[in-house]
């Protein structure tokens, strides 16, 4: 019990369930992350009762949130990740404090996990989102016996990337999720798709 009471602990719990919640954002449908997250969250949040919590580190968490989100898009600025890392770091180091503002969390603990994670939203997250926002550039031509890639499960309806874009596909069978698929027909913007078993040669 004193190990989840642990400021450090508490701190990577609550760290590792944002990123698991914000992940479950860019990949829906699975509900396995949704799950994950949240149960995290709510061990976050009994923790947060056990020890002293800086209200206002916990704002200056959210505050450097929506410059982050300014730097994932495609018009975002430089400083725009500057201000968020800073904000994300100083807010993290001071959520939990000992007497008076003596930070709780580790620093280095702190710096080194704000960096990971930073890094990680920037490379993969930023993709994401390009990929959400980005509109269809082939003029729907071609798509008829692409391979693609489920990125939700897909049966009436789901989720599938082809040609480096996001695409609504159906299937007339179940498709779990990251697995290869064969464009079988189009109607306009849906796609209907079916498994790429692992012996058939269209995978290659």
């Amino acid at each position: 019990m004193d190990l989840l009471i642990n400021p450090n602990v508490a701190y990577l719990v609550l760290v590792i369930g944002f990123l698991i919640a914000i992940l479950a954002l860019f990949s829906p449908g699975t509900g396995v992350l949704e799950v994950i997250g949240l149960s995290l969250l709510i061990i976050a949040g009994w923790q947060i009762t056990q020890l002293a919590f800086n209200w206002f580190a916990l704002a200056l968490l959210i505050v450097g949130v929506f410059p982050f989100i300014l730097a994932l898009r495609k018009t975002g600025k430089w400083y725009h990740f500057i201000i968020a890392l800073l904000a994300i770091t100083l807010g993290s180091t001071f959520l939990f404090v000992e007497k008076g503002w003596r930070p709780a969390v580790h620093p280095i603990l702190a710096v080194v996990v704000n960096l990971l994670l930073v890094g990680f939203f920037w490379m993969v997250l930023r993709k994401g989102w390009d990929a959400i926002t980005s509109k269809p550039q082939n003029k729907l031509v071609d798509t008829v016996g692409a391979i693609g890639e489920t990125r939700t499960r897909v049966h009436t309806e789901g989720t599938v990337q082809l040609f480096g874009e996001l695409w609504t596909a159906c299937s007339d069978r179940p498709i779990a999720e990251n697995k290869k698929v064969v464009v079988v027909s189009r109607n306009g913007y849906i796609l209907e798709v079916a498994e790429i078993s692992p012996q058939s040669p269209n995978q290659s």
